[in-house]
């Protein structure tokens, strides 16, 4: 009998389990349909706006014009890794983790050998796991996940901007988890500065392109550039958060199937048990009557 209570007590503890990995599912449904539709809502405009300022890049000659262009000799390096402030989403913080392990080893080696390699955490799952590790860590924007706005990724884009222009950063790259759908996030390594020039093959390589400015160059590269990079920052915020509840709804479906799963088993082991119990006090009971009427 003390292996039935134990059984018992085995069934009503993944129930209980069971009931929480529900409530999760439900409410990281909730939060990734508002993400997915600020996600979907943002990617035509930062794509557009990111065309138009790769377009008049590859039309200047002179990288002076754009100093978030300047190709530099890659020494010191900021990588940006956008992870979540909690677990039970499966494999979305780890994939991030072994991917920009892998991005240090393939490009940026020299820059972690000599110290000059910077690591800024955007989640409190990468703050916790670089600082463990000790890489060089920038602490101040581990936060902006917790509330996901605007102005706050703003700030961190425009520190990391301004890294790039003094020359404190020759490349910065971002690593991070693209939203696809629900069940499927794509890790992604984008080089964020400098600007890339787009390659078109429509256009020849040796011909310089001619464009009118209005209201003026200056305009466009003192204002539309930055504004871009901004946006293009943000986006990669959104596209993270979509993609951790994403996974955390998928996690959390998982864990619920693997409940049920489990139950099936527990009360399979819980019914043979209590039958098992009862035939052996059925045969006590039978043999004690046959021994009284013996005797």
């Amino acid at each position: 009998m003390a292996n039935l209570k134990e059984v018992k007590g085995r069934i009503q503890s993944v129930v209980s389990t069971q009931q929480i990995t529900k409530a999760m599912k439900m409410v990281a449904a909730a939060k990734l349909r508002r993400a997915q539709d600020r996600i979907i809502q943002m990617r035509p405009y930062s794509q557009k706006l990111s065309e138009i300022i790769q377009n008049v890049s590859a039309g200047q000659s002179d990288t002076a014009d754009n100093p978030y262009s300047e190709d530099r000799a890659v020494e010191r390096v900021l990588l940006v890794v956008v992870t979540s402030d909690r677990g039970l989403c499966g494999a979305f913080n780890s994939s991030v983790f072994k991917g920009t392990k892998a991005l240090i080893a393939e490009k940026y080696s020299h820059a972690e050998a000599s110290g000059n390699l910077e690591i800024l955490p955007i989640g409190k799952k990468a703050l916790e796991h670089f600082s463990k590790r000790k890489y060089n860590v920038i602490k101040d924007y581990s936060h902006l996940i917790e509330k996901l706005n605007f102005a706050d990724a703003k700030e961190a884009a425009e520190m990391v901007m301004s890294g790039f222009l003094d020359g404190t950063y020759d490349r910065v790259d971002i690593v991070y988890n693209e939203f696809k759908n629900v069940a499927t996030q794509i890790i992604q390594k984008e080089q964020f500065l400098p600007i890339q020039e787009i390659e078109s093959e429509d256009v020849d390589s040796g011909a310089e392109i001619d464009y009118i400015y209005e209201p003026s160059k200056d305009f466009i590269f003192d204002e539309l550039v930055p504004k871009s990079l901004k946006i293009q920052f943000y986006k990669t915020l959104l596209e993270s958060n979509a993609s951790e509840h994403g996974a955390r709804m998928t996690a959390m479906d998982k864990a619920t199937e693997n409940a049920d799963e489990l139950l099936k088993e527990l009360r399979l082991t819980y019914n043979r048990t209590r039958q098992a119990a009862i035939t052996k006090e059925i045969l006590e009971i039978v043999g004690g009557a046959e021994a009284l009427a013996q005797g």
